[in-house]
């Protein structure tokens, strides 16, 4: 079982990370987000940032639905994540070395070359 707060050792442990000031966490490489809390929004109340659940990014739209088929107790997205290469993991539900893989996953794929290669 995975938290924010190993989102977070996972995230800063990798090379030329910054942190945005959020209510939650929000993860940059190069200017580009590769991690955040997630920032549900129900009709009619206002968004709740939930750091039980992580959105990643992970590249594109095949990648997006074989994790939501394959493992829709883990991963799920909303209507206003369509045409985005983005999931929704949940973070209770998955344990601490996958979490490593797909917040290495995603960093990877959002660093520029020069920064992944420095």
């Amino acid at each position: 079982m995975a938290d924010a707060d190993d989102v977070r050792r996972l995230a800063l442990a990798l090379p030329h990370v910054t942190e945005i000031d959020s209510d939650g966490f929000d993860f940059r490489v190069g200017n580009k987000g590769f991690v955040w809390s997630y920032p549900e929004r129900l009709p009619g109340k206002p968004r709740v940032i939930r750091t039980d659940v992580a959105v990643l990014y992970v590249g594109d739209e095949a990648e997006k639905q074989a994790l939501l088929l394959g493992e829709p107790d883990l991963f799920f997205t909303t209507p206003g994540y369509d045409g985005f290469p983005l999931v929704m993991l949940r973070l209770p539900m998955v344990d601490v070395a996958r979490l490593t893989e797909l917040v290495t996953d995603a960093w990877h794929m959002r660093a520029p070359a020069e920064l992944r290669d420095a």
